[in-house]
């Protein structure tokens, strides 16, 4: 049995080896065909390489603070808390790791980074509109009337916009969404993030890159400093509001005084005024004591909060490129087109002789 297996093994493998030949000295017997259909093949790669624009990487890394409440300040504010003061404090969990990736990634995002004004060409225009420069999109708008008129002005956040600014913007953020930007943490071991940008025109990949970064880093800050913001102009103005409480209990009590000066020392009843006003001092000096303190407390943990991104490395020109070259073109093409002459040619063959 053994032997039979070995036997039907090695005239399998004489007959894979004599049917490879056969069909090898056929390809070669069409050699002309193989050989013109290469060369067509490089010359197509070659053309594809010189039209084709180099793309265009901008890179930028940011850390993470993550600061964690402790020591003295954590005593602090958790005196503030058994108080019934909420003085800010951890917030904004939300936003952290692959969510604030997610983040960067978000339309709403992207469509506010279109609307930064940048500089081009001595001229201050916004991202959107470089982008439809960059692409050629006004001369395919030049004979419809409902794009021909369309601008993005830089910092017009939205204003006037209709339906067609939308979809627009939209097409903008789906090119961008397919390859044109991706945000990443390339280990999970270490809180850095990083975010490439890929276009045809490097400026607008640098830019926007940049302005993207900006755009989250300040919708981050306020979003997880929010809370403690909040309770801080709370504090603020409460402990305003006491101040002046305070001030006309002072004011009342040297009234009073005026009023009772060289009084008959039997008429005790004409200092009930002085006495309740003096009641009043003391009272609004307490509270204006603690007020401030926890005013203190809320502007240090609004501190705790902010910043929250620290940028680490920014693009610099010239930013890397991805570029198929002439001779890298001329071997793939002409690899290509060999490839399926081959196949043709073989599957003609074959078709031909059934």
């Amino acid at each position: 049995m053994n032997d039979r297996n070995n036997e039907n093994s090695e005239i399998s493998l004489k007959e894979l080896i004599a049917t490879g030949k056969k069909w090898l000295f056929f390809l070669v017997s069409e050699w002309k065909i193989v050989i013109l259909a290469g060369i067509i093949g490089g010359c197509l790669g070659v053309t594809y390489s010189v039209f084709k624009k180099p793309i265009y990487t901008a890179k930028l890394s940011f850390a993470l603070e993550d600061e964690k409440t402790g020591g003295g300040i954590g005593n602090a504010l958790g005196l503030a808390t058994s108080l019934g003061l909420d003085v800010g404090g951890e917030g904004g969990g939300i936003f952290t790791g692959s969510n604030l990736a997610e983040l960067f990634k978000s339309r709403s995002m992207v469509e506010q980074t279109l609307l930064t004004p940048v500089k081009v060409d001595g001229e201050l225009i916004s991202l959107a509109e470089m982008y439809i420069q960059n692409n050629n999109w006004r001369k395919k708008w030049e004979g419809d009337d409902k794009f021909k008129s369309l601008q993005f002005l830089p910092n017009n956040k939205r204003v006037g916009f209709t339906r067609v600014h939308d979809s627009i913007l939209g097409k903008i953020y789906e090119n961008l969404s397919k390859g044109g930007l991706n945000v990443g943490q390339k280990d999970k071991k270490v809180a850095i993030i990083t975010i490439d940008v890929s276009s045809k025109n490097e400026l607008f990949a640098k830019y926007f890159c940049e302005a993207l970064a900006k755009q989250v880093g300040k919708f981050y800050v306020e979003t997880k400093s929010k809370k403690a913001r909040l309770n801080m102009d709370i504090l603020e103005r409460q402990t305003d509001s006491v101040r002046r409480e305070l001030n006309g209990a002072i004011t009342g009590v040297a009234v009073a005084n005026d009023n009772t000066f060289n009084l008959n020392p039997a008429l005790n009843v004409r200092r009930t005024p002085s006495a309740r006003r003096q009641v009043d001092v003391q009272a609004n000096t307490a509270i204006l004591t603690e007020l401030v303190k926890q005013a203190e407390l809320a502007k240090v943990a609004l501190r705790k909060e902010t910043p929250l991104i620290q940028i680490i490395d920014t693009p610099i020109l010239p930013l890397a490129k991805e570029h198929l070259g002439i001779l890298k073109g001329l071997i793939i093409g002409a690899f290509i087109a060999i490839f399926l002459t081959a196949g043709f040619l073989v599957l003609k063959k074959t078709i031909n002789t059934i």
